[in-house]
This record gives structure tokens, C-alpha cells and sequence, in this order.
């Protein structure tokens, strides 16, 4: 049975412990989806970097209702709670 790699956040060591802390910190907890991306950091930051233009950048492409949308079906696609 495949299974996804997580970084749990009692497992984090350096860096990865460093970037859990900060999550945790500023949402008050640590979705999951962190959790997946954390075990290759490369893909974790560029993620993070994608996200960041596309969402919260004032001069976002994406209208409001648009990013609410994408937000919805990529939660949908990864399993995440309505």
C-alpha cells in the first residue's frame, strides 16, 4: 500500500522543525498540507512561493471569489476538511 511522506510536527528536526514552529505560530496549528510538503524542502518553498503570488500578493491575477474557488478544489483534491 503506497503511502504519502509527512513530516509530523514531533518528528521536525532543524530547518523543517524551524519552518513547523513558525506555521504553528501563525495559524495556530499546522495543516496538513505543510505536513506533506515538508519532506522536500525545495518543493515545500516553491509551493509556498507559488501560493504567496497567486493568493496573497495585493496585485493578485485572481479576483477574490476566484481564489476562494481554487482554494476549494485543491483542498477537495487533497483530502481536506470542508
Amino acid at each position: 500500500m503506497a503511502r504519502i511522506e509527512t513530516v509530523a510536527p514531533g518528528e521536525a528536526r532543524g530547518l523543517r522543525q524551524l519552518v513547523l514552529r513558525l506555521t504553528k505560530r501563525d495559524y495556530g496549528y499546522v495543516p496538513g498540507i505543510i505536513q506533506v510538503l515538508l519532506p522536500d524542502l525545495l518543493v515545500a518553498f516553491a509551493t509556498s512561493r507559488v501560493y504567496n503570488h497567486l493568493q496573497l500578493r495585493r496585485s493578485s491575477p485572481l479576483t477574490r471569489l476566484q481564489r476562494e474557488m481554487l482554494a476549494t478544489v485543491v483542498n477537495g483534491k487533497i483530502g481536506g476538511a470542508p
